[in-house]
């Protein structure tokens, strides 16, 4: 009994003692209304004015990548100026760091830091 508690206590220790590595992805925020319906039009700095107008609507917004995956860009309610940076660059390549997630096929992640 003893040794599966000092294994238990020396588990969770360690857990806690780990940093969390986030994740990280690179590319273009899109905002998701005009590139789900027109892909090959709705990218790059000629888009950008409509990009930031579906933004400041709060349609939803993406980073597409170069390898051509899209996140969807998720408020971390802990620290939703992370994600206000990431929106607010819409049409601009970004570094977005924090917790990638995906439920049913939609993949995301929780922004917690931009670049």
């Amino acid at each position: 009994m003893r040794r599966i508690v000092v294994l238990v206590v020396w588990v969770v220790g360690v857990g806690i003692g780990a940093p969390a590595v986030a994740d990280t992805i690179t590319g273009e925020v899109v905002d998701l209304s005009c590139y789900l319906a027109h892909p090959h039009t709705s990218t790059g700095s000629s888009h950008r004015k409509c990009a930031e107008t579906c933004a400041k609507k709060g349609l939803p917004m993406g980073v597409l990548t170069e390898d051509g995956s899209v996140y969807l860009l998720l408020e971390d309610h802990g620290n939703p100026k992370a994600y206000k940076a990431a929106i607010g660059k819409a049409a601009e390549d970004v570094t977005v760091e924090g917790t990638k997630v995906s439920e049913g096929g939609l993949p995301g992640i929780v922004v917690e830091s931009v670049e």
